[in-house]
């Protein structure tokens, strides 16, 4: 594992070298330049602003549909869907795919990041290797650990950074066995990147010191406030999703409409376009009035969500950073006019917003901290860093319970915080474990007759049906067992009279997982499973013991696959 971690290093830091390479690539190609992005968008005619995104969406959108539909969006919940589900297995292809398109997006004025990215072809590259090795399943998902740590490592230039976003958001595991090989690969891919792109820090940072300790409650405040900027990204970029999915266009033109309106906002506001690090220098050298600052955060929700929601390929990572940059320049601006003589200067707020908002989207906050301390490499904002971040994270928990990564997979049915065992249940479809063979009542059946027919079943439960088949009730030993021993209601009860009407049933295309909690919610004893064209059409039964059964057999499977 040492000698593979040292690979998958080396690989990701290559990954995220070439990627940076191809970005600059398809930059100049684009703008004619590979200095400052920026610049050189804001140089262009204004056809070009609207023309290049537009030409952009065009060619990534066909691919993404036609060859790899994971690499559309941000890449990280894919590579959690992963871990989670698939033993870490990531098609191959998607090293080249994700690649080519993100940086076809980026070079091009997509809003959008290169962090995401490279964690995805990071992580297949992991996979890769694990699954051409034919290693263990626990061995293929530390591997795609540690590509993920690769990645981020060597495009931030911080190795402990990438290692705890590895760690605290890809695989969730801070055990021994997982941490070595991961510590392993993000250091060998950070020196990769360093003797190939140098050892500056990403970003210029001002001078900074703590003013005052009556200082640390307005960074308190800032966390709050940076809370609701990440919230709202998070909805913003989800709702954005739902409306061009919602849209009726072809899927894989979507971007092309994408490009076309980012374009448009950007002939007002070009600093949305492309990763944005030169707009974040500026903010952090004050270079911003407070009312450009707000209305360019507010803008790079919409330009990131538009360009991602439309079927675009790119992180958020960098919006991320970028937007709290911009909140933070924002509300530092205001409290150091209220108190100037007990506040650092507006760009020191600007760097504590940006590890903020990046935790209150990811719920990682260490990540969040490490990542912004190793990029600016100044100790001294440590302490309102680590302030803001928790503070964050938290606020940003308790309005959303879900992270900009992990709602992208709860909106599939996905739950990463259940543990995989659950998910192994959401695998499974209630089609594949229900009994077809129903032993039904008709509803009009005496109460006599229906002892004689109990005594000689197994169950105890028993679905009813009308004269046509058709599901009318539930008759279970609670609503009959005080009836049976009374021989005046033999013959004048039938069994219409005590069954349940309200039944609570499962479509055939439903999940185990889904009829676990209708089965326990009431404890019931079985579920009606009904077409999912005719909710009255009985194809079959599902017990609780059904359940528990298929449930057993598929983790023993899962066991043996992982040792094998």
């Amino acid at each position: 594992m040492t000698i593979l971690a040292v690979i998958v290093g080396i690989a990701g830091g290559f990954g995220a070298v070439g990627f940076r390479y191809l970005i600059d690539f398809f930059q100049s190609v684009s703008f004619g330049s590979m200095g400052n992005f920026l610049d050189s968008v804001q140089s262009a005619p204004w056809y070009f602003r609207v023309g290049i995104p537009t030409a952009g969406g065009l060619v990534v959108g066909p691919i993404v549909y036609f060859l790899a539909k994971e690499a559309k969006g941000h890449g990280v919940p894919e590579v959690m869907e992963a871990v989670a589900l698939s033993n870490g297995i990531i098609r191959k292809r998607i090293v080249f795919i994700k690649a080519f398109v993100s940086a076809v997006c980026i070079g091009t004025g997509g809003s959008v990041g290169r962090e995401g990215p490279i964690v995805q072809i990071g992580s297949a590259v992991g996979s890769a290797i694990g699954q051409e090795l034919k290693v263990s399943a626990d061995r293929i998902r530390t591997l795609v650990g540690c590509g993920a740590a690769a990645g981020i490592a060597a495009t931030f230039n911080a190795p402990i950074a990438g290692l705890m976003f590895a760690l605290e958001i890809v695989l969730g595991d801070f055990g021994l066995a997982t941490f070595s090989p991961i510590v392993i690969s993000s250091v060998a891919a950070t020196a990769v990147s360093r003797y190939f792109l140098g050892d500056a820090p990403a970003f210029f940072v001002p001078a900074y010191e703590l003013i005052s300790a009556w200082e640390l409650p307005l960074y308190v405040v800032l966390g709050l406030f940076c809370a609701l900027v990440g919230v709202g990204f998070t909805k913003a970029l989800y709702r954005a999703e739902d409306l061009f999915d919602g849209l009726k266009f072809p899927e894989y033109l979507k971007a092309t409409l994408g490009g076309l309106i980012l374009g448009a906002m950007a002939l007002v506001f070009p600093q949305i376009m492309g990763v944005g690090y030169p707009a974040i220098d500026m903010a952090l050298a004050q270079q911003f009035s407070w009312w450009f600052m707000f209305l360019l955060a507010a803008f790079k929700i919409l330009a990131t969500s538009i360009t991602i929601g439309s079927g675009g390929s790119g992180g958020i990572f960098a919006p991320s950073l970028f937007m709290g940059a911009m909140a933070g320049g924002f509300f530092g601006t205001g409290v150091h006019a209220v108190f100037p003589g007990m506040t650092a200067s507006p760009g020191a707020y600007s760097i504590v917003g940006m590890g903020a908002v990046v935790s209150a989207t990811t719920h990682g906050p260490l990540s969040a901290i490490l990542i912004l301390f190793e990029m600016t490499g100044d100790y001294k904002i440590i302490l309102p860093l680590m302030i803001a971040c928790i503070i964050g994270s938290l606020a940003s928990g308790r309005l959303l319970k879900e992270s900009i990564y992990t709602l992208k997979l709860a909106r599939r049915g996905v739950n990463i915080r259940a543990g995989k065992e659950v998910n192994v249940l959401k695998s499974i479809s209630v089609k594949d474990v229900m009994n077809p063979a129903v032993e039904t009542i008709p509803e009009d059946l005496s109460l006599g007759k229906f002892v004689e027919k109990i005594s000689k079943s197994k169950y105890n439960s028993f679905p009813v049906v009308d004269g046509e088949s058709n599901l009318t009730g539930i008759l279970s030993f609670l609503d009959y067992h005080g009836a049976v021993f009374d021989e005046n209601l033999k013959d004048l009860v039938v069994v219409k009279d005590l069954a349940t009407k309200e039944v609570v049933t499962m479509a055939l295309d439903s999940n185990l997982y889904s009829a676990l909690e209708a089965i326990t919610l009431k404890d019931f004893s079985i579920l009606p499973v009904v077409s999912p064209d005719n909710p009255l059409k009985l194809l079959g039964v599902l017990s609780r013991r059904d359940i528990i059964g298929a449930y057993e057999k598929a983790v023993i499977k899962k066991s043996l696959l992982e040792e094998s």
